[in-house]
């Protein structure tokens, strides 16, 4: 089925990734292939959504797509599926794509889309569908990890494989240690067998010992009778004597054996005898002969006779020496028998000291062990007292390196700290230094733009940017803003708005570029308009009454309250101690009153049945709190001291009560614990709610620890001070402290002070007055300043002082006991010090700034000094604040006495008499204002009016204008004020609700429009300035490249040169061709100047065709339109400032406000295309420009000028076309300033109009408003407001004018309703005339500003129309003038008659003559011959070395010869045929004899020559080195050769170098035909690479320390030893002193057998060298105490005395030597002599001073330069 599957997939839907079986589950894991072939079917659309990563993101994503299709299709697909196919399980993919597989041609057969196959499912099966999707892709992101995780694995796995190595190791270790222990383990258990064995062997010997001491006493025999010892007696004698009987038998029986064996032998041979005696006597027949064998046979039997007597003898012997025996035998026995008794007693002696010795060991053993015991406990005693101390001693040691560690944690957190305000300095000082940059490069840029003239807008903008931190240069575009612009997109819009708004207020305050012009000097500028301010500022507090504020208690406290603040460890809580001790003050410590609290919660405090009433007041106060009830808060202010303290802690504490009121299933015993907490006390609540937080291992809430601390303030008597401890810490907690104790925020008076000074075009003067700022929670704030080391210092002396205290042993579990517990606090303390002091740190600058503003109640004092000096300062502080606190509440309680006297006179002005309707209403205008007065603003006065305030006067408090009416009826003896006028009195009667709420929206609209499109016009007008600066520059850097464009004189001019010096030199002295040149040079000037007349042609169209451009036009009209909009700006302020005021009259006076059926008054815009456009289309009406031609322009008079000087005719349309748009500027400006002043007329007469209709009868009056609402058509909120008039104040009027008849009262109150309405008009008519005044002042000078910008922007553009005819003149001048020069120079060569080398240009406006290009070239120079050798001296050359060393090395590549080849070799070469050029001359003569002399200089105990040492001498004259600068060159090669090989190439041996260099002093011949001196050094140094180096390398190596090995030989040859051995140890090796007169010896010799008497030209050679080696000598240093002191191995002592030759040896200790190395046997004893027996390296100063080594050192001669000169003088010689 894989295979299946495959095909269709690579085959068919081709996949993008080829698919096999055995890949199947990794290709399909990721999801992508089956998302790859559902977009193939077009059944997955959002294809380019899927990822091919494999990370779990993309993974779910894919699935998480494709799961909807899948369900679509009906393939069975959930988070089990994908979660399988996701892992890679077998089986799971394939069957999802056989499944997928058999859907998909189903769907191919049926023919159905996907959009299709979806429309088909039910609405409500596709919700279920989206649903499950949103599951499924909760379930399946469950099941698969994120990619963290999955990295988070891998790395875990990578640990644990690591964990698992290291374990192995951990084991292989163990198993060592574990093999190691074993062993021994073993070897403990051998050497314990060992003793128990000698144990056991001397406990042997000393038990033979004591058995040897014992004597063995035989066993006694049994006792018998006499008769039994005499039988047994006799039957030993009987035995005895048998035993001797046989063995005599035995005896007899062997002699006769021998007897026997005898006589047959003697019959043998007497048979044999009488054999040969018959023969005998046969042959003799002697009878002599057989007397003398008788008497023999005789002789013979008496011997035999003799032997057995004397055995007979020996054994009677043995009898009787046996029986003596026996004798001696029985008599010891009798001895022993005798001494038994003493022996057994001795025995007995004897084992008893053994057992009392015993019982003497054991005693001895016992009283032993126990003393061990003894010392052993003692010693476990003193053990224990000495861990004790030492445990003492190092928790002091880690105390004291804890507390090194905080301070350098404390010192690395205070780095960090500097770091980041460093960072944080250096950071705004980077953006200032780019800003500054940036506005230098910004002026450098305007400079070039405006040619060193930036105007003065420009650059005030620019610092403005500068000043408020924002870019210079523009960092986005902000044309074409997205619906979420980006960073630099809203910076941008920040500088626009920064930029809009500097541009307004210059406007509004005309200041700056709106500054007033001299001619509108002397016009004052029109002041505030106080009436229209005074309506605003009623609508607004009408439409948003102020907030109802506490106040606080009537009579002040002499109670003094402030808090004591410091880091840890200040001293706050000792000093307050002592205060408390001096002072009646209350002392309240935070953590102890959330101690207190929480105790009061578990001690279950409740509510005491004595105080119910009061509890019960205070719980029905809190409502009517929050309604802000003056009534409550009077009683709750006479109850309390601080009320709002009161409210604020039950609003937190009936959450929990008002969340069980609303649930409706609450349960018995929740009812019952909510009525339980309710009878708490508010201090054992609280603390519930801080148990809580801090069992759930939170913090507790500021305001929780406020509400706890103002509980227990409340708690302190009225009179009594109290001082906070620590509190508070942070500023929340600092502004929910005085908020909770005075009643009101800095912030919400802050707004509100800025919410009342809504309007910015109009100010009220009355209402503008600064409230002072309410009094302080606090009287006083002490911070105790100490440093951080300080207050780490304390803290550790703290923690310090358990371990200064000793005790006794005894009481050692008590101390640790105890310790334990100081530890854990001292611990705790340890861990938040830093926290503590960083938060410390972090919240201070802002309590210091919140303490120190608007007043200064903040104290500091030093709190680095000791404890009393401390306490002492602190209650200095404390009493001077009580006399202050004192002083104060003395100076207002004179105050309010001296305001009480004052307040009974103006206690009879009544009020006038109120309509029954708007009597509440007064009485809510008169609250707000009275309490605004009452409570002062706190902080900095609110910045919302541009304007400055009045300062506030003295004396009582200012009355609100709901108050003014007051002063109405008192009677005016001055002239009457005029309206607007601080003596005015504003009308304030009542309005319809309606009104404010309709005109105080209105009124910020026309505040919007007004200023929005102000600023749009002024930053057009900003815009217009750049593009006019950007579009002049590009005209004149356009028209300087117009002028620089390329022109063709050169090709005449080089073409003109090329004909004048290809002239024959034979023409050159011609007169007629002098003449036909001189002809030629004016055709060329003539044509050159043609190309210059129309070049200044082209340049004077190209300057006509600027000026003649339609930009200038263009940029005047949208100017002009810009000055326009500002103009219509202005008009629709005035505009709809007049309706504003008219409804806000006519419903002061209660007439309904007429609907306006005028349209606004608009401002007509000059149309900048000629396109034709209806005047039904146009919204703002447009005029079209007459452009004046130049025919016109120059037959009207003109009456201003702006060109100057030469009159252009160019200019003058320019000019004219000017006028024209100032005029048509002057007739806008006369329009608009009609168009107000028909307003203000007609306003004024309909005024009069109405007056007159209000004379006439009454039955007129009832008619008139009938005929106007038939005739008027009025807009829908008109139509409601007329509505409410009807509903709400229409009816209370009709219910008075119901009588008819009409009393005094009624007459009275007509009268002063008429002078209320004159009142009116007069106010409307004056506020109105204020606005046109206003009005016609900002248009005349939005006109003359406009004039001056045209005419500027018209003088800048001429300014460089002329600068254009300025730079066309001069440069036609200057071409003209080039030509001149080039005519002149082409006349000088053809008079001269030479020809012109250097080629002629004629660039633009200048002539020059090019000196580095030459027409026809120079003459080469002469080509230096190569350097050559010179022989000089008899010096071969470096080429004469060369072929020298080739020879040699064909011949010995080894570089040793044998010295009669070497002879022959030298013989064939001095030659006439062969060595010619191999040799110099003066070796030419040399003969064979003189060669071989010359071989035996180079041969040294051997019959080879080093062919290299050969050619090394004979390349002399070269520096011989000092032995200093040898190892100065090995150490320079050592360091080329990194990989310490021993071997260099040539680049890195040139690098290095020798000790010389090559010749500095070459004189460069000045002759270039005389070749250059040969450097011989240098060549000589690359000579002695090719000559050491070993060539069969590829690159050839060179050995550098065999190279200086040959370098080592010296005219000495000791000295020359020495210097090897320096090199192959690279050290200086020192010579021995001693060895000087040996070396003294050989030289003398060697002078005495040189020839230097019989050549007496030698002389001086040898004489100089002498000198030079006793001047060696002399000036050698003195041998250091240290000398020689190196080690020396036997390879490099090899190396240095080669003797892989046959040498003969002249030590007395070596013969000859046929071997690989001569002195290796010999180098092996002299090691082991000298105690090296593995040959180790010895030390230098050993070596030398051995015998052989002497001796080989004075007679080794290899080092020796031998002087071979000598031989070439004396074959010259001869």
């Amino acid at each position: 089925m894989s295979e299946i599957l495959c095909q269709w997939l690579n085959q068919e839907v081709k996949v993008s990734q080829t698919v096999s079986p055995k890949s199947f589950a990794k290709a399909f894991s990721s999801g992508y292939l089956i998302g790859e072939i559902l977009h193939k079917f077009e059944l997955q659309g959002d294809f380019s959504e899927f990822s091919e990563s494999r990370v779990s993101n993309a993974k779910l994503n894919n699935f998480s797509r494709l799961e909807p299709t899948l369900h679509l299709l009906g393939v069975q697909f959930d988070q089990n599926v994908a979660h399988n196919i996701i892992t890679e399980k077998p089986g799971a993919a394939t069957k999802l794509l056989y499944q997928l597989y058999i859907v998909l041609q189903k769907k191919k057969k049926s023919g159905l889309t996907g959009v299709e196959i979806q429309s088909m499912q039910p609405l409500a099966n596709a919700r279920q569908q989206s649903m499950k999707s949103e599951a499924f892709r909760d379930r399946l992101r469950n099941l698969i990890p994120r990619q963290t995780d999955f990295n988070l694995m891998r790395v875990t796995h990578r640990f644990q494989e690591k964990y698992k190595h290291m374990k192995e190791d951990l084991v292989c270790m163990h198993f060592e240690k574990l093999e190691k222990f074993q062993k021994l383990k073993e070897e403990q258990r051998c050497f314990n067998i060992e003793k128990q064995r000698l144990s056991r062997r001397r406990q042997n010997e000393i038990m033979a010992k004591i058995q040897a001491a014992i004597i063995q006493i035989p066993k006694p025999a049994s006792n018998r009778t006499l008769r039994a010892l005499e039988a047994q007696k006799m039957m030993k004698k009987k035995k005895e004597a048998e035993d001797v009987a046989n063995e005599i038998k035995k005896f007899e029986a062997l002699i006769k054996k021998d007897l026997q064996a005898k006589q047959s032998a003697s019959k043998t041979s007497l048979e044999a005898a009488g054999q040969t005696t018959t023969d005998l006597l046969n042959t003799y027949s002697d009878d002599d002969y057989i007397k003398k064998i008788q008497k023999r046979l005789e002789e013979d039997a008496f011997a035999r006779e003799q032997r057995e007597k004397r055995r007979r003898r020996l054994l009677m012997d043995q009898l009787i020496a046996h029986e003596a025996q026996e004798e001696a035998y029985r008599k010891e026995q009798l001895i022993n028998r005798l001494m038994r008794q003493s022996q057994q007693e001795r025995r007995i002696a004897v084992q008893l000291m053994h057992v009392r010795h015993e019982k003497e060991v054991l005693w001895q053993n016992r009283i032993f062990r126990e003393k061990q015991y003894e010392e052993r406990r003692l010693k476990d005693f003193q053990d224990a007292l000495d861990r004790e101390a030492a445990l003492a001693r190092q928790a002091k040691i880690d105390f004291e390196e804890q507390a090194i560690r905080e301070k350098e944690i404390h010192e690395q957190i205070a780095v960090e700290r500097a770091q980041a305000r460093y960072k944080k300095h250096y950071t705004i000082c980077a953006e200032i230094l780019d800003q500054i940059l940036d506005l230098s490069t910004k002026v450098a840029d305007y400079r070039m733009l405006t040619n060193n003239m930036i105007p003065y807008k420009l650059m005030h903008d620019w610092k403005e940017l500068f000043f408020n931190g924002k870019p210079i240069y523009e960092q986005a575009s902000i044309k074409h803003l997205p619906a979420k612009p980006s960073a630099e997109q809203l910076i941008e819009l920040e500088k626009r708005d920064l930029l809009d708004s500097n541009d307004y207020e210059e406007y509004k305050n005309m200041v700056g570029e709106w500054a007033l012009p001299e001619e509108m000097v002397d016009n004052l500028p029109p002041s505030n308009n106080n009436i229209l301010g005074h309506v605003i500022h009623r609508l607004v507090e009408k439409s948003h009454p102020p907030r109802v504020k506490s106040t606080g208690p009537e009579l002040p406290s002499f109670a003094i309250k402030g808090c004591l603040l410091g880091k840890t460890f200040s001293g706050k809580t000792t000093a307050l101690k002592s205060l408390q001790k001096d002072f009646p003050v209350q002392i309240l410590s935070i953590d102890t009153l959330v101690q207190e609290a929480i105790k009061a919660f578990h001690d279950n405090e409740k509510i005491s049945e004595a105080l119910p009433t009061k509890q019960e007041a205070e719980e029905e106060t809190l409502p009517v709190l929050r309604e802000k009830s003056k009534e409550t808060q009077d009683l709750q202010n006479v109850s309390s001291p601080y009320p709002v303290s009161e409210e604020a802690l039950p609003e937190t504490e009936d959450k929990t009560i008002l969340s069980t009121d609303t649930n409706k299933t609450v349960k018995v015993e929740e009812v019952k614990s909510s009525d339980s907490f309710s009878e708490l006390t508010a201090r054992a609540r609280l603390g519930a709610k801080s148990e809580k937080l801090l069992k759930k291992g939170k913090s507790i809430s500021d305001m929780l620890l406020v509400n706890i601390l103002v509980n227990a303030i409340n708690e302190i008597p009225v009179d009594q001070g109290w001082v906070l401890d620590g509190f508070p810490m942070t500023l929340n907690q600092a502004k929910l402290l005085e908020e909770a104790l005075t009643g009101c925020s800095r912030e919400v008076l802050e707004l509100e002070a800025k919410k009342a000074q809504i309007s910015t075009l109009a100010i009220d003067p009355t209402a503008s007055k600064e409230v002072p700022p309410p009094p302080s929670a606090l009287d006083f704030v002490i911070l105790l300043d100490i440093s951080d080391n300080s207050s780490l210092d304390r803290m550790n002396g703290t923690v310090a002082e358990a371990f200064s205290s000793e005790t006794s042993p005894e009481n050692i579990i008590q101390r640790v006991a105890a310790e334990k517990q100081d530890m854990d606090a001292a611990q705790n303390l340890r861990d938040q010090i830093q926290h503590r002091i960083i938060g410390f740190l972090d919240n201070w600058p802002l309590l210091e700034q919140w303490f120190t503003e608007p007043k200064n109640i903040l104290i500091k004092i030093n709190a680095e000094v000791d404890k009393e000096s401390l306490c002492r300062k602190v209650r200095e502080m404390f009493t001077t604040e009580i006399m202050k606190k004192e002083n104060e509440v003395k100076k207002k309680l004179e105050e309010k006495e001296a305001e009480k006297k004052e307040v009974p006179p103006a206690e009879p002005l009544a009020l006038p008499p109120l309509p029954p309707h708007l009597e509440p209403e007064k009485e809510k205008e008169a609250q707000p204002q009275q309490e605004l007065s009452r409570t002062p603003a706190k902080g900095k006065p609110p910045s919302g009016s541009p304007k400055g305030r009045s300062p506030v006067r003295k004396g009582p408090v200012k009355k609100s204008p709901a108050d003014s009416t007051d002063v109405l009826p008192v009677p005016i003896v001055t002239p009457p004020p005029k309206p607007g006028s601080e003596e005015w009195v504003y009308v304030n009667e009542p309005i319809p609700e309606e009104i404010p709420s309709f005109l105080v929206p209105y009124w910020e609209l026309i505040e919007n429009s007004y200023i929005n499109s102000i600023k749009t016009v002024l930053r057009h007008l900003r815009e217009e300035q750049h593009t006019v600066i950007s579009y002049l520059y590009k005209v004149r850097t356009n028209f300087q490249h117009f002028l620089r464009r390329p022109d063709h004189k050169q090709d005449f001019v080089s073409q003109w040169q090329a004909d004048f010096n290809a002239l024959p030199d034979d023409l050159w002295d011609d007169e007629e061709m002098k003449s036909e040149l001189h002809q030629r040079v004016n055709d060329l000037r003539d044509r050159l100047w043609d190309i210059c007349d129309a070049r200044k042609e082209e340049a004077e169209k190209e300057r006509q065709d600027i000026i003649n451009e339609s930009w200038l036009q263009d940029s005047i009209g949208i100017m002009m339109n810009h000055f326009f909009s500002l103009m219509q700006a202005e008009l629709n302020r005035f505009q709809d400032t007049k309706i504003l005021l008219q409804d806000y009259y006519r419903g002061m006076e209660g007439k309904i406000p007429i609907d306006d059926i005028k349209r606004f008054i608009r401002v007509p815009l000059v149309q900048l295309d000629s396109r034709e456009i209806l005047e039904s289309q146009l919204r703002i009406p447009l005029i079209s420009r007459i452009s004046i031609s130049l025919d016109s322009a120059m037959s009207k008079p003109k009456t201003k000028s702006i060109l100057k000087g030469k009159i252009d005719y160019s200019l003058e349309n320019v000019e004219a076309n000017f006028e024209a748009d100032e005029k048509l500027l002057m007739d806008t400006w006369q329009q608009s300033s009609l168009a107000i002043s028909h307003m203000v007329a007609a306003e004024i007469h309909q005024r009069l109009m109405e007056e007159e209709k209000e004379n006439l009868p009454a039955d007129t009056k009832e008619k008139s408003p009938q005929m106007g609402t038939n005739k008027k058509v009025k807009k829908e909120p008109p139509k409601k407001n007329k509505a409410d008039k009807k509903a709400k104040g229409k009816s209370p009027p009709m219910a008075e004018a119901a009588p008819v008849t009409v009393t005094a009262d009624e007459i009275a109150q007509m009268e002063k309703r008429k002078e209320l309405m004159l009142k009116i008009k007069e106010e409307h008519l004056a506020a109105l005339q204020f606005e046109e005044i206003a009005t016609q002042f900002r248009l005349e000078l939005i006109k003359t500003k406009a004039l001056a910008f045209l005419e500027d922007l018209l003088t800048k553009v001429v300014d460089v129309y002329k600068l254009l005819e300025k730079w066309l003149g001069k440069r036609y001048l200057n071409e003209m003038a080039s030509v001149e020069k080039l005519t002149e120079a082409a006349r000088y060569h053809i008079e001269t008659s030479t020809k012109i080398q250097n080629a002629l240009y004629l660039d633009q406006e200048d002539f020059f003559i090019n000196g580095d290009l030459k027409v026809f070239p120079d003459p080469p120079p002469p080509v230096r011959p190569p350097p050559v050798e010179k022989e000089e001296n008899g010096t071969l050359t470096i080429q004469q070395l060369d072929s020298l060393r080739d020879q040699f090395l064909e011949t010995a590549p080894k570089g040793i010869i044998g010295h009669k080849a070497f002879t022959d070799i030298l013989l064939d070469l001095v030659t006439l045929n062969l060595g010619t050029n191999s040799l110099p001359s003066s070796w030419m003569h040399l003969t064979q004899p003189e060669l071989q002399e010359l071989t035996s200089l180079l041969i040294v105990n051997s019959e080879f020559v080093d062919w290299r040492k050969f050619l090394l001498v004979i390349s002399m004259p070269w520096i011989i080195p000092r032995k200093e600068e040898l190892l100065e060159t090995l150490q320079r090669f050592k360091a080329m050769d990194e990989e310490q090989l021993g071997t260099i190439t040539f680049e890195q041996y040139m690098q290095a170098g020798l000790w010389f260099t090559r010749d500095e002093d070459i004189r460069i011949p000045e002759n270039p035909l005389e070749p250059l001196p040969f450097n011989r050094q240098e060549h000589l140094i690359e000579f002695f690479f090719r000559l050491f180096a070993d060539p069969e390398k590829d690159p050839p190596q060179l050995d550098y320390t065999q190279m200086l090995l040959y370098f080592a030989c010296h005219p000495d040859a000791v000295e020359g030893v020495y210097r090897a051995l320096s090199v192959a140890i690279g050290t200086h090796v020192f010579q021995p002193i001693q060895t000087t007169p040996v070396i003294t010896e050989k030289t003398s010799t060697l002078t005495d057998a040189s020839p230097v008497e019989e050549y007496p030209q030698l002389k001086g050679n040898f004489v100089s060298e002498e000198r030079e080696l006793r001047e060696d000598r002399e000036g050698k240093e003195e041998i250091p105490e240290n000398a020689n002191t190196e080690k020396i191995s036997m390879e490099r002592l090899l190396k240095v005395f080669q003797g892989g030759k046959e040498v003969q040896d002249a030590n007395r200790f070596a013969t000859h030597l046929q071997m690989e190395n001569a002195y290796s046997e010999n180098f092996i004893k002299v090691f082991r002599d000298l105690g090296a027996k593995n040959l180790e390296p010895v030390e230098v100063a050993v070596l030398l001073k051995h015998p052989f080594i002497q001796h080989l050192i004075s007679n080794y001669s290899d080092y020796k330069i031998p002087d071979i000169k000598i031989i070439l003088q004396r074959s010259e010689d001869v």
